[in-house]
C-alpha cells in the first residue's frame, strides 16, 4: 500500500476535506519533503492544469498521481449524472470523459463522488439509479479506451440518497458488469454508514480500488476514534495494493494534517 495526499485547486470547494490548497508546486514540494508517494488532485476543470507542468512537478518531486477528482463538476459547474434534464447529464458525462483523458497519461483513475447526484421530487430513486448506471457504463468504456479506470464513491446519507454503503456499491457495479470501474472506500463516509469497517471491506473484496484515509471526524488518521488496525488488516486480506489517500480537513492546518497522516500511515502500514 502507498500513501497519497490531496490537493484542491477549486476555490468553490474551500472549507472541504482537502489537505493542501491552491499552490500546486508548493504542495508537491511539501508532499516530497514528508515522504508521500503520490498526490490526489482536484482541478476545477479538465483543462485547468497544464499536463507538461504537472508531469514536471511529479518527476521533480518523485511523486505519482494517485487519482483525479471530478467534484468541481458539481461544486463549480453544477453538473450531475442524475440531473432531471438530459442536456445537463450529457454535459456531466462529457466533463468526466475529458477528465479521464487528462488523467490517463499519468496512469491515474478519476473519481466519481458528488457528481453522482441524488434523487428528488422530480426524479425517483429507480430513475436516478438508471441514469447513474448509464453514465458509469459509458465511462467504463471510455476509461477502457484510454487504459485507465474510474473510481465510484458511495457517500454518506447527508451527501447522497442513492448509494451509501460498499455493499450497495458492489450491487450497483455488479449489475452493470463493468470492467474498469472500482469502488472508492472512504473511511469517513463508511464510519457513518457501515456497521463494521473491516467486515465491509472484506465483503467488497476485489471491488475496492482506492481508499480515502480519513478518521471518524474527517480529520487526519489518528485524530478521531477510528480503529485503523482491523481496517489495514482487512485491506491486506483482500490484497489491496493501492493508495491510502488523505482526503481530510486541513486541521489544525494543512501542514499538521499532512504530518499526522504520514505518521499514521507509517505506523499502520
Amino acid at each position: 500500500m502507498k500513501s497519497a495526499v490531496t490537493i484542491s485547486l477549486v476555490p468553490e470547494a474551500r472549507g472541504g476535506p482537502f489537505v493542501f490548497w491552491d499552490d500546486l508546486p508548493a504542495a508537491c514540494r511539501k508532499a516530497k519533503q514528508l515522504g508521500f508517494d503520490a498526490i490526489e488532485l482536484f482541478p476545477p476543470s479538465p483543462d485547468a492544469v497544464d499536463s507538461a507542468e504537472l508531469r514536471g512537478l511529479l518527476d521533480d518531486n518523485g511523486l505519482s498521481l494517485a487519482a483525479v477528482g471530478t467534484g468541481a463538476g458539481w461544486v463549480k459547474h453544477k453538473l450531475s449524472f442524475t440531473a432531471p434534464d438530459e442536456a445537463t447529464r450529457d454535459k456531466a458525462l462529457d466533463f468526466v470523459k475529458r477528465m479521464i483523458e487528462f488523467a490517463a497519461p499519468f496512469g491515474a483513475p478519476v473519481i466519481i463522488g458528488s457528481m453522482q447526484g441524488r434523487f428528488a421530487d422530480t426524479i425517483t430513486r429507480p430513475i436516478a439509479l438508471r441514469y447513474l448506471g448509464n453514465a458509469l457504463f459509458k465511462l467504463d468504456q471510455h476509461a477502457g479506451d484510454f487504459e485507465t479506470s474510474v473510481l465510484y464513491e458511495p457517500l454518506n446519507r447527508y451527501e447522497t440518497n442513492l448509494v451509501n454503503t460498499l455493499a450497495d456499491g458492489v450491487a450497483l457495479l455488479g449489475g452493470l458488469s463493468v470492467q474498469n470501474v472500482k469502488l472508492l472506500a472512504d473511511l469517513y463516509h463508511m464510519n457513518i454508514e457501515e456497521v463494521n469497517l473491516a467486515e465491509s471491506l472484506l465483503a467488497a473484496g476485489d471491488f475496492v480500488g482506492h481508499i480515502h484515509f480519513a478518521d471518524s471526524n474527517r480529520r487526519a488518521a489518528g485524530m478521531g476514534h477510528t480503529d485503523f488496525t482491523p481496517v489495514v488488516k482487512a485491506l491486506r486480506e483482500i490484497r489491496y495494493e493501492g493508495y491510502l489517500s488523505a482526503e481530510v480537513l486541513p486541521y489544525p492546518d494543512s501542514d499538521a494534517a499532512a504530518v499526522k497522516t504520514i505518521e499514521s500511515f507509517r505506523r499502520l502500514v
